[in-house]
């Protein structure tokens, strides 16, 4: 049979297309703000926690009640008591593979004066939605004390920081919060819950855009394709899929001194193994308390994950135990997984199945801060999620 022309060009093209699938498939590809060494990673977080320590040796009980707590995060801007007024200081105090998280850093200040969410394709001015759409860097705060109940996810832009220190703010509703294609975001302070699925329906994305937008899951926060991201001293819980999704070739993210509670899969880290630039996401896990009904920390496609220091309490029921789940793989395949847990404390019986060893060059070992004694880690973590909360 003769073929035509047509025909014999679409088969040079599939026989050119083949192999670069298979190659890009076998190595872990770059993605922007990865990191080239891991090791140099953790290595610093254990610097800044020997640091804070080092400082709290050197001062009073009553000043270290107040605020050298050795957490190194805490102790780089509570020790102000002028804090209020230099809040933008708190984007110098990440660490991790989010450290360098700008937020609105540089923005102006936002101050939140409207808990309503009445029309999410054209948000009122004074409201949590109408500031997080803007294009410009801005540091939003709030009035006063707020619940938000939102009608339809929350869709950010870049260079954005949620800061709700000296207001008590809840987030809930439909949708919740959407990180999708974005970067530098601070996220500080603030409850998370009862998160539901919507859709189907029209939402501003910036202050000249209104995108037409399927039904979300229902995560407490959803990064998507985003990097540089920072969530600290958050409480989150009762949502109807993931307290924190992070998928889609996400990079760059820490989550710290935040409470998980009331809830079946915390956290999902890479949503299916045969997306590759998944496996370029990196994670630091600092400092936060879990609790969970079936797993805390679950992961497809290989990421790196560095959890250091954090309490992780385990269910009652004996089959529910295990702090991490790779979601759909055989140990065949995430025995290589560089899945780390350093200086963290497992309660009622909880156990982290690690991964890696260090055997991967690009991903490095993921050590963390030294062998650390129960006591510390419970102070470490013991203004985990809000201020505020009970602990």
């Amino acid at each position: 049979m003769k073929l035509s022309n047509g025909r014999i060009l679409l088969i040079c093209l599939f026989a050119l297309f083949i192999p670069f699938t298979i190659e890009t498939t076998a190595f872990n590809l770059s993605l922007p703000h990865q990191h080239p060494d891991p090791e140099a990673v953790a290595e610093d977080v254990k610097r800044r926690v020997n640091a804070s320590l080092s400082r709290r040796s050197l001062f009073s009980i009553e000043e270290k009640d107040q605020c050298q707590t050795g957490n190194p995060i805490d102790d780089c801007w509570r020790c102000d008591p002028d804090w209020a007024s230099n809040r933008q200081r708190l984007a110098d105090c990440a660490i991790g593979f989010g450290q360098g998280s700008l937020g609105g850093r540089g923005g102006q200040i936002y101050v939140v004066t409207d808990s309503s969410d009445h029309d999410p394709a054209h948000p009122t001015p004074g409201t949590l939605r109408y500031a997080v759409i803007q294009v410009q860097p801005l540091w939003i705060i709030f009035s006063s004390d707020m619940a938000i109940k939102l009608k339809h996810e929350l869709i950010f832009n870049s260079f954005k920081t949620i800061d709700g220190r000296g207001a008590n703010v809840h987030i809930t509703g439909n949708g919740c919060i959407t990180l999708q294609f974005v970067t530098h975001i601070i996220i500080h302070n603030i409850h998370v819950h009862h998160c539901k699925p919507s859709g189907n329906t029209n939402i501003a994305s910036s202050p000249t855009q209104v995108v037409r937008r399927g039904e979300s899951d229902g995560d407490g926060i959803s990064i998507y394709g985003s990097q540089k991201i920072w969530i600290d001293h958050c409480s989150l819980s009762y949502c109807t899929d993931g307290l924190i999704d992070a998928i889609m070739g996400s990079t760059a993210i820490t989550i710290s001194n935040s409470h998980f509670a009331h809830h079946d899969e915390v956290m999902l880290l890479g949503h299916n193994d045969k997306y590759v630039l998944d496996s370029g996401m990196q994670v630091t896990i600092a400092f936060n308390h879990f609790a969970w009904e079936m797993y805390a920390i679950g992961g497809s496609a290989s990421p790196t994950i560095n959890s250091q220091g954090n309490r992780y309490t385990a269910p009652a029921d004996d089959n529910a135990k295990e702090v991490t789940k790779r979601v759909d793989t055989s140990e065949g395949e995430w025995a290589d997984w560089n899945w780390r847990t350093d200086e963290d404390m497992l309660v009622n019986g909880a156990f982290f199945v690690p991964s890696g060893a260090g055997l991967s060059a690009q991903y490095g070992k993921a050590s963390s801060v030294e062998p650390r004694s129960a006591r510390l880690i419970t102070q470490l973590t013991m203004n985990a999620g809000v201020f505020g909360d009970p602990r």
